[in-house]
């Protein structure tokens, strides 16, 4: 389960903070939208991808036996 936690931790993590650049990337360019999704959406799945990856990581460091 540790070992789970931890690769989902960083799926997300990566995920989200690539979600987070793109749409920043976009709204700097002027746009609104990309394709049929807002950047504001875009952003705020970005950020929700990054908060499940934090919340992962942590649950797998409670979830490591003690050393």
């Amino acid at each position: 389960m540790h070992a789970l936690l931890l690769w989902i931790g960083r799926l997300a993590g990566v995920v989200g903070a690539a979600a987070i650049v793109v749409a920043f990337a976009a709204r700097l360019a002027g746009q609104w939208h990309l394709g049929n999704v807002q950047v504001g959406s875009l952003l705020q799945a970005g950020i929700a991808m990054t908060a499940l990856g934090v919340l992962a990581y942590v649950a797998s460091i409670a979830e490591r036996p003690p050393r």
